[in-house]
């Protein structure tokens, strides 16, 4: 059942970064409950869907969930809330912190009433800096952490994002590991804690970790920027036919490739020849290999340096990645079928463990589908849900 089982989890958050790093919990093991508006999560639109309301951004980031939809600005939403929260262990949320403030559901306020709850914040930025208040979103995010500019830097020189939303499940994966780590704590300890998992800062540290370079001394040494990350020919290689993902990184690769295609004059070449003179030396070595590989055809390369040992991979789009014959063999991409919306395409939990193995519990539920269900697990009558739908605190159980 997962290394997570028994812990129940409240999962207040929306669009990526927060459902992400909550399915994860869930599909370790824990019992996620996804409180909804009762407009439901934004990203249940967006398309293509077989069904309104579960669209497949939704359906890969809101599995191993069960979904109530809560009006939390009625007192009677907040009530139910609060119960929730009675016997949780985690608290998962990312709108910003002054918005759970004036829900009255800030840690003063919940902590006081489960003081073993992990109140975990995903949200903007560091709440003691004066970006403190403002909204954050993945591209406004990848910006102010420079990426942009790096992708100005090794291509075109015209700043743009990178095409994934980097920022939200860099930030999720922290978060599952703060979460994880407060959990700990608070079995040695008994006491829960508020955490707090800012974007801009993860996102810093995660980006400037490499490209810190001569910028990590005082004085700077250089302008920063790790070399071989900015060279313009890091790149996928042009082949005789297509592309093809190659490395030739350590010595004894090097040595490997020298013998494989016979150059002999580039293991002579102080250039090629070490580390230390690939590394300064790194826009040089990129471009000759780029001539090098346009020389034979992908499958050519494949068989060539698979049997040299030197690190080789084909260059996947979004449709051949889905039969390539590795994740084809570990069944990474099972169709499953859905309750309602029939055969899907999911992903495996890719972290396995000896003694508790993990996999996803359920797929991605239909807004409010388990609403009665979890209202009646909090001690709610019948009646008392009837009129909790008729006063517009949820919703009726979907069809």
């Amino acid at each position: 059942m997962g290394p997570l089982k028994g812990i129940k989890v409240i999962d207040m958050t929306t669009v990526l970064m927060g459902p992400y790093a909550t399915q994860m919990l869930g599909d370790y093991g824990a019992d996620v409950i996804k409180v909804e508006s009762l407009d439901g999560d934004v990203t249940r639109l967006i398309g293509p869907m077989r069904h309104a309301g579960m669209g497949p951004v939704f359906l890969n980031t809101n599995r191993s969930k069960r979904s109530i939809c809560l009006d939390l600005k009625k007192p009677a939403g907040r009530e139910a809330v609060l119960r929730l929260l009675r016997d949780a262990d985690v608290l998962v949320y990312n709108v910003r912190p002054q918005a759970m403030a004036r829900l009255q559901l800030g840690y003063d306020v919940v902590s006081a009433i489960n003081p073993r709850l992990v109140y975990a914040g995903v949200f903007g930025f560091g709440q003691d800096g004066p970006y403190a208040a403002k909204p954050a979103y993945d591209d406004l995010i990848q910006g102010a952490t420079a990426l942009p500019a790096l992708m100005a830097q090794t291509g075109d020189g015209v700043p743009r994002y990178v095409p994934n939303a980097l920022v939200d499940r860099i930030v999720g994966l922290t978060a599952v590991g703060a979460i994880c780590a407060s959990l700990v704590h608070r079995d040695r300890t008994g006491r829960g804690q508020r955490v707090d998992v800012p974007m801009f800062e993860t996102m810093a540290g995660f980006v400037m970790g490499d490209h810190m370079g001569g910028l990590t001394y005082e004085p700077p040494l250089d302008k920063g920027g790790y070399a071989r990350h900015l060279s313009r020919d890091r790149r996928p290689y042009k082949t005789s036919d297509g592309y093809l993902s190659v490395i030739v990184y350590n010595d004894k690769q090097w040595e490997n490739f020298f013998k494989a295609t016979a150059r002999d004059d580039l293991r002579a070449d102080p250039k090629f020849a070490t580390f230390a003179g690939r590394a300064a030396n790194i826009d040089v070595v990129y471009a000759e290999l780029a001539r090098i590989f346009e020389t034979r055809s992908t499958a050519e390369w494949i068989e060539l340096l698979t049997k040299a040992d030197v690190p080789v991979m084909p260059m996947h789009d979004l449709a051949s990645i889905l039969h390539d014959p590795h994740l084809e063999a570990t069944n990474f991409f099972p169709v499953v079928t859905h309750p309602t919306e029939g055969p899907i395409r999911s992903m495996k939990v890719t972290a396995t463990w000896s003694e508790t193995d993990a996999e996803p519990v359920r797929l991605a539920p239909r807004l409010n589908e388990h609403g009665a269900e979890i209202l009646r697990e909090l001690g709610y009558s019948a009646d008392e849900i009837a009129a909790m739908v008729r006063d517009g605190v949820t919703r009726s159980a979907p069809e």
